[in-house]
Protein backbone atom coordinates (compact mmCIF):
# COMPACT_ATOMS: atom_id res chain seq x y z
CA UNK A 1 0.00 0.00 0.00
CA UNK A 2 1.17 3.57 -0.54
CA UNK A 3 1.06 5.88 2.06
CA UNK A 4 -1.69 8.72 1.97
CA UNK A 5 -0.35 11.87 3.62
CA UNK A 6 -2.29 14.69 4.96
CA UNK A 7 -1.31 18.39 4.79
CA UNK A 8 -3.36 21.36 7.07
CA UNK A 9 -4.58 24.28 5.90
CA UNK A 10 -4.27 27.45 8.40
CA UNK A 11 -5.21 31.10 7.77
CA UNK A 12 -4.12 33.77 10.64
CA UNK A 13 -5.50 37.02 9.53
CA UNK A 14 -6.08 36.40 5.75
CA UNK A 15 -1.70 35.25 5.38
CA UNK A 16 -0.98 31.68 5.09
CA UNK A 17 1.34 30.05 8.01
CA UNK A 18 3.86 28.05 6.85
CA UNK A 19 3.87 24.72 9.09
CA UNK A 20 5.99 21.05 8.44
CA UNK A 21 5.07 18.51 10.71
CA UNK A 22 5.97 15.07 10.61
CA UNK A 23 4.02 11.82 12.51
CA UNK A 24 6.11 9.17 14.12
CA UNK A 25 8.01 6.63 12.21
CA UNK A 26 8.12 9.27 9.10
CA UNK A 27 4.60 7.67 8.21
CA UNK A 28 2.57 11.00 7.90
CA UNK A 29 3.78 13.52 6.14
CA UNK A 30 2.38 17.58 6.56
CA UNK A 31 3.30 19.52 2.97
CA UNK A 32 3.31 23.65 3.88
CA UNK A 33 0.34 25.20 4.45
CA UNK A 34 -1.40 27.40 1.42
CA UNK A 35 -2.85 30.81 1.76
CA UNK A 36 -6.57 31.51 3.12
CA UNK A 37 -9.45 31.37 0.73
CA UNK A 38 -10.73 34.23 -0.79
CA UNK A 39 -13.36 36.16 1.53
CA UNK A 40 -16.40 34.27 0.88
CA UNK A 41 -15.26 31.86 -1.01
CA UNK A 42 -15.21 27.97 -1.00
CA UNK A 43 -11.97 26.25 0.60
CA UNK A 44 -10.78 22.56 0.12
CA UNK A 45 -9.97 20.70 3.64
CA UNK A 46 -6.59 19.49 5.38
CA UNK A 47 -4.59 18.00 1.47
CA UNK A 48 -3.51 14.63 1.50
CA UNK A 49 -0.67 12.95 -0.16
CA UNK A 50 0.12 9.53 -2.03
CA UNK A 51 3.07 7.62 -3.77
CA UNK A 52 1.69 6.84 -7.31
CA UNK A 53 4.09 6.45 -10.51
CA UNK A 54 6.51 8.52 -10.46
CA UNK A 55 4.76 11.02 -8.08
CA UNK A 56 3.93 12.20 -4.89
CA UNK A 57 0.36 13.50 -5.47
CA UNK A 58 -1.21 16.37 -3.28
CA UNK A 59 -4.72 16.27 -3.80
CA UNK A 60 -8.00 17.49 -2.34
CA UNK A 61 -10.67 14.79 -1.37
CA UNK A 62 -14.62 15.78 -0.62
CA UNK A 63 -17.74 13.54 -0.29
CA UNK A 64 -18.48 9.91 0.99
CA UNK A 65 -15.55 7.66 0.52
CA UNK A 66 -17.75 4.61 -0.67
CA UNK A 67 -19.53 7.20 -2.99
CA UNK A 68 -18.94 6.71 -6.88
CA UNK A 69 -15.68 8.48 -7.37
CA UNK A 70 -15.06 11.71 -9.53
CA UNK A 71 -11.87 13.19 -10.59
CA UNK A 72 -11.85 16.49 -11.70
CA UNK A 73 -8.32 17.76 -13.60
CA UNK A 74 -6.91 20.98 -13.65
CA UNK A 75 -4.65 22.50 -16.45
CA UNK A 76 -2.38 25.22 -17.51
CA UNK A 77 -1.78 27.89 -15.80
CA UNK A 78 -4.56 27.01 -12.93
CA UNK A 79 -4.87 24.74 -10.12
CA UNK A 80 -7.30 22.61 -7.99
CA UNK A 81 -9.26 26.13 -6.79
CA UNK A 82 -10.59 25.73 -10.37
CA UNK A 83 -12.75 23.27 -8.96
CA UNK A 84 -13.11 24.84 -5.51
CA UNK A 85 -16.97 25.59 -5.76
CA UNK A 86 -17.54 21.97 -7.68
CA UNK A 87 -16.23 19.97 -5.30
CA UNK A 88 -19.12 20.47 -2.81
CA UNK A 89 -21.76 20.69 -4.94
CA UNK A 90 -20.82 16.89 -6.18
CA UNK A 91 -19.87 15.73 -2.70
CA UNK A 92 -23.52 16.73 -1.90
CA UNK A 93 -24.69 14.54 -4.46
CA UNK A 94 -22.47 11.74 -2.86
CA UNK A 95 -19.62 11.50 -5.03
CA UNK A 96 -16.33 10.87 -3.49
CA UNK A 97 -13.76 13.84 -5.22
CA UNK A 98 -10.51 13.74 -6.18
CA UNK A 99 -8.59 16.66 -6.89
CA UNK A 100 -4.79 16.30 -7.58
CA UNK A 101 -2.73 18.80 -8.73
CA UNK A 102 -0.60 17.36 -11.98
CA UNK A 103 2.50 17.13 -12.04
CA UNK A 104 4.54 20.28 -11.68
CA UNK A 105 2.02 21.96 -9.84
CA UNK A 106 1.33 22.62 -5.93
CA UNK A 107 2.82 19.80 -3.61
CA UNK A 108 2.78 17.24 -5.96
CA UNK A 109 6.57 15.93 -6.55
CA UNK A 110 8.74 13.72 -8.46
CA UNK A 111 10.11 10.38 -6.28
CA UNK A 112 13.56 10.77 -8.01
CA UNK A 113 15.50 13.19 -9.05
CA UNK A 114 16.62 11.38 -12.09
CA UNK A 115 13.09 11.20 -13.26
CA UNK A 116 12.77 12.90 -16.80
CA UNK A 117 10.90 16.72 -16.35
CA UNK A 118 8.48 16.02 -18.95
CA UNK A 119 4.97 17.22 -20.01
CA UNK A 120 3.92 14.93 -22.50
CA UNK A 121 0.76 14.15 -22.78
CA UNK A 122 1.25 10.60 -22.50
CA UNK A 123 2.91 11.21 -19.57
CA UNK A 124 0.61 13.56 -17.62
CA UNK A 125 -2.02 10.56 -18.66
CA UNK A 126 -0.44 7.94 -17.14
CA UNK A 127 0.28 9.48 -13.81
CA UNK A 128 -3.55 9.84 -12.91
CA UNK A 129 -3.82 5.90 -14.16
CA UNK A 130 -1.22 5.21 -11.34
CA UNK A 131 -3.35 7.47 -9.01
CA UNK A 132 -6.21 5.46 -9.45
CA UNK A 133 -4.11 2.36 -9.08
CA UNK A 134 -2.67 4.36 -5.68
CA UNK A 135 -6.06 4.55 -4.52
CA UNK A 136 -7.46 1.52 -5.53
CA UNK A 137 -9.91 3.65 -7.88
CA UNK A 138 -11.51 1.08 -10.16
CA UNK A 139 -13.47 3.90 -12.25
CA UNK A 140 -14.36 6.98 -12.29
CA UNK A 141 -16.27 9.96 -13.91
CA UNK A 142 -13.98 12.60 -15.04
CA UNK A 143 -14.59 16.19 -15.53
CA UNK A 144 -11.58 18.64 -16.72
CA UNK A 145 -10.48 21.17 -18.53
CA UNK A 146 -7.29 22.40 -20.72
CA UNK A 147 -4.06 20.45 -19.74
CA UNK A 148 -7.14 18.07 -17.38
CA UNK A 149 -9.62 18.05 -20.78
CA UNK A 150 -6.48 16.29 -22.70
CA UNK A 151 -5.55 13.83 -19.97
CA UNK A 152 -8.93 12.72 -19.81
CA UNK A 153 -9.71 12.69 -22.97
CA UNK A 154 -6.46 9.74 -23.30
CA UNK A 155 -8.06 8.55 -20.31
CA UNK A 156 -11.37 7.77 -22.05
CA UNK A 157 -9.85 6.36 -25.46
CA UNK A 158 -7.10 4.64 -23.78
CA UNK A 159 -8.79 3.28 -20.49
CA UNK A 160 -11.96 3.23 -21.64
CA UNK A 161 -12.38 0.29 -18.54
CA UNK A 162 -11.70 3.32 -16.00
CA UNK A 163 -13.21 6.05 -16.86
CA UNK A 164 -17.72 5.75 -16.18
CA UNK A 165 -18.21 9.18 -17.96
CA UNK A 166 -16.36 12.24 -19.48
CA UNK A 167 -16.92 15.85 -19.10
CA UNK A 168 -14.40 18.22 -21.41
CA UNK A 169 -14.25 21.64 -21.78
CA UNK A 170 -13.60 22.28 -25.57
CA UNK A 171 -14.04 19.08 -26.11
CA UNK A 172 -11.40 16.14 -27.88
CA UNK A 173 -8.17 17.36 -27.07
CA UNK A 174 -5.70 14.67 -28.01
CA UNK A 175 -2.86 15.95 -29.95
CA UNK A 176 -0.71 14.57 -32.57
CA UNK A 177 3.47 16.59 -32.51
CA UNK A 178 3.77 15.51 -36.00
CA UNK A 179 1.01 17.65 -37.35
CA UNK A 180 0.58 19.96 -35.02
CA UNK A 181 4.80 21.23 -36.39
CA UNK A 182 2.95 22.24 -39.45
CA UNK A 183 2.54 25.83 -39.62
CA UNK A 184 -0.84 27.38 -39.47
CA UNK A 185 -2.35 30.70 -40.60
CA UNK A 186 -1.37 33.54 -39.29
CA UNK A 187 -4.56 34.01 -36.87
CA UNK A 188 -3.89 30.43 -35.16
CA UNK A 189 -0.26 31.20 -34.93
CA UNK A 190 -1.04 34.44 -32.92
CA UNK A 191 -3.78 32.81 -31.22
CA UNK A 192 -0.74 30.22 -29.68
CA UNK A 193 1.85 33.35 -29.29
CA UNK A 194 2.61 31.58 -25.67
CA UNK A 195 3.25 27.98 -27.40
CA UNK A 196 6.16 30.12 -30.00
CA UNK A 197 7.64 32.23 -27.13
CA UNK A 198 8.07 29.17 -24.84
CA UNK A 199 9.56 27.41 -28.03
CA UNK A 200 12.62 29.88 -27.72
CA UNK A 201 15.41 30.47 -24.82
CA UNK A 202 14.18 33.98 -23.99
CA UNK A 203 10.90 32.58 -23.38
CA UNK A 204 11.72 29.99 -20.81
CA UNK A 205 13.90 32.12 -19.34
CA UNK A 206 11.20 34.99 -19.13
CA UNK A 207 8.82 32.47 -17.89
CA UNK A 208 11.32 31.20 -15.38
CA UNK A 209 11.87 34.94 -14.41
CA UNK A 210 8.16 35.66 -13.41
CA UNK A 211 5.11 32.87 -13.98
CA UNK A 212 2.74 34.58 -11.38
CA UNK A 213 2.48 37.78 -13.42
CA UNK A 214 2.64 35.80 -17.06
CA UNK A 215 -0.37 33.26 -15.72
CA UNK A 216 -2.04 36.04 -14.77
CA UNK A 217 -2.21 37.70 -18.18
CA UNK A 218 -2.87 34.39 -19.73
CA UNK A 219 -5.96 34.16 -17.34
CA UNK A 220 -6.91 37.55 -18.37
CA UNK A 221 -6.52 36.19 -22.24
CA UNK A 222 -8.26 33.22 -21.78
CA UNK A 223 -11.33 34.62 -20.08
CA UNK A 224 -11.57 38.09 -21.54
CA UNK A 225 -14.95 38.70 -19.25
CA UNK A 226 -14.45 36.85 -15.58
CA UNK A 227 -13.68 39.45 -13.05
CA UNK A 228 -11.47 37.21 -10.78
CA UNK A 229 -9.57 39.66 -7.75
CA UNK A 230 -6.22 39.65 -6.94
CA UNK A 231 -7.05 36.88 -4.27
CA UNK A 232 -8.43 34.63 -6.20
CA UNK A 233 -5.52 34.61 -8.61
CA UNK A 234 -3.13 34.70 -5.64
CA UNK A 235 -4.69 31.37 -4.48
CA UNK A 236 -4.11 29.23 -7.21
CA UNK A 237 -0.63 31.23 -7.90
CA UNK A 238 0.88 29.81 -5.18
CA UNK A 239 0.68 26.25 -7.43
CA UNK A 240 3.25 27.59 -9.62
CA UNK A 241 6.12 27.32 -6.93
CA UNK A 242 7.11 24.24 -7.74
CA UNK A 243 10.72 23.05 -8.39
CA UNK A 244 9.76 21.57 -11.39
CA UNK A 245 6.68 23.69 -12.22
CA UNK A 246 8.75 25.76 -15.33
CA UNK A 247 10.30 22.25 -17.14
CA UNK A 248 7.21 20.54 -17.46
CA UNK A 249 5.32 23.61 -19.04
CA UNK A 250 7.97 24.52 -21.40
CA UNK A 251 8.69 20.57 -21.53
CA UNK A 252 4.91 20.56 -22.33
CA UNK A 253 4.90 23.04 -24.83
CA UNK A 254 7.88 22.16 -27.13
CA UNK A 255 6.93 18.78 -27.02
CA UNK A 256 3.40 19.24 -28.54
CA UNK A 257 5.17 20.96 -31.55
CA UNK A 258 7.72 18.53 -31.94
CA UNK A 259 10.25 20.62 -30.89
CA UNK A 260 11.53 18.22 -28.10
CA UNK A 261 11.39 14.36 -27.63
CA UNK A 262 9.25 12.17 -24.99
CA UNK A 263 10.17 9.58 -23.49
CA UNK A 264 10.80 6.48 -24.99
CA UNK A 265 8.71 4.57 -22.78
CA UNK A 266 5.76 5.94 -23.69
CA UNK A 267 6.39 5.69 -27.46
CA UNK A 268 3.66 2.94 -27.49
CA UNK A 269 1.02 5.10 -26.07
CA UNK A 270 2.05 8.11 -28.30
CA UNK A 271 1.74 6.29 -31.27
CA UNK A 272 -2.46 4.86 -30.91
CA UNK A 273 -2.87 8.46 -29.83
CA UNK A 274 -1.35 9.90 -33.22
CA UNK A 275 -4.08 7.73 -34.75
CA UNK A 276 -6.69 9.76 -33.13
CA UNK A 277 -8.55 7.00 -30.93
CA UNK A 278 -12.82 7.58 -30.78
CA UNK A 279 -14.02 8.20 -27.48
CA UNK A 280 -16.98 5.51 -26.68
CA UNK A 281 -17.64 6.14 -23.06
CA UNK A 282 -20.47 8.51 -22.40
CA UNK A 283 -19.25 11.72 -22.61
CA UNK A 284 -20.22 15.34 -22.57
CA UNK A 285 -18.27 18.45 -23.80
CA UNK A 286 -19.03 22.13 -23.14
CA UNK A 287 -17.63 25.52 -24.36
CA UNK A 288 -18.35 29.02 -22.67
CA UNK A 289 -19.16 32.04 -25.07
CA UNK A 290 -16.38 34.23 -24.26
CA UNK A 291 -13.69 31.31 -24.23
CA UNK A 292 -10.07 33.64 -25.50
CA UNK A 293 -8.16 30.81 -25.52
CA UNK A 294 -7.50 28.68 -28.47
CA UNK A 295 -9.89 26.25 -28.79
CA UNK A 296 -11.87 23.87 -32.03
CA UNK A 297 -15.46 24.38 -32.67
CA UNK A 298 -17.75 21.91 -31.19
CA UNK A 299 -18.80 20.61 -35.08
CA UNK A 300 -14.83 19.84 -35.48
CA UNK A 301 -14.55 17.23 -33.13
CA UNK A 302 -18.32 15.91 -32.55
CA UNK A 303 -17.60 12.63 -34.74
CA UNK A 304 -14.83 11.72 -32.43
CA UNK A 305 -17.19 10.56 -29.99
CA UNK A 306 -19.17 7.61 -30.65
CA UNK A 307 -21.01 6.77 -27.52
CA UNK A 308 -23.64 8.65 -25.63
CA UNK A 309 -22.82 12.33 -26.47
CA UNK A 310 -24.13 15.73 -25.50
CA UNK A 311 -22.60 19.13 -26.60
CA UNK A 312 -23.49 21.93 -23.95
CA UNK A 313 -22.80 25.79 -24.62
CA UNK A 314 -22.58 28.16 -21.82
CA UNK A 315 -23.84 31.88 -22.21
CA UNK A 316 -22.95 34.53 -20.08
CA UNK A 317 -19.58 35.94 -21.02
CA UNK A 318 -17.96 32.42 -19.57
CA UNK A 319 -14.17 32.04 -20.69
CA UNK A 320 -11.50 29.37 -20.70
CA UNK A 321 -11.94 28.45 -17.05
CA UNK A 322 -15.50 27.27 -17.41
CA UNK A 323 -15.29 25.02 -13.99
CA UNK A 324 -14.59 27.85 -11.83
CA UNK A 325 -16.56 30.49 -13.70
CA UNK A 326 -19.39 28.22 -14.23
CA UNK A 327 -19.47 25.85 -11.36
CA UNK A 328 -22.84 25.00 -10.77
CA UNK A 329 -23.11 23.57 -14.66
CA UNK A 330 -19.93 21.72 -14.54
CA UNK A 331 -20.88 20.00 -11.76
CA UNK A 332 -24.35 19.26 -13.39
CA UNK A 333 -22.74 18.21 -16.21
CA UNK A 334 -20.16 15.83 -14.29
CA UNK A 335 -23.99 14.41 -12.84
CA UNK A 336 -25.77 13.84 -15.68
CA UNK A 337 -22.97 12.45 -17.54
CA UNK A 338 -23.48 8.80 -16.26
CA UNK A 339 -26.84 8.69 -17.15
CA UNK A 340 -26.64 9.29 -20.96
Amino acid sequence: MNPITTSSRRSFLGNAALGLALAPMGSLLASSARAASPAGATSFGPLKQIDAGDLRVEYAEAGPANGPVAILLHGWPYDIHAFADVAPRLAAAGYRVIVPYLRGYGGTRFLSASTARNGQQGAVAQDIIALMDALGVRQAVLGAFDWGARTACIMAAIWPERVSGLVSVSGYLIGNPQANAKPQAPAAEYAWWYQSYLATDRGRDGYAANPAAFNRFIWQQASPQWQFDDATYQRSAQAFDNPDHVAIVVHNYRWRIALAPGESRFDALEARLASAPRIAVPSITMEGDANGAPHPAPAAYAAKFSGPYQHRNLDGGIGHNLPQEAPAAFAQAVIDVTRL
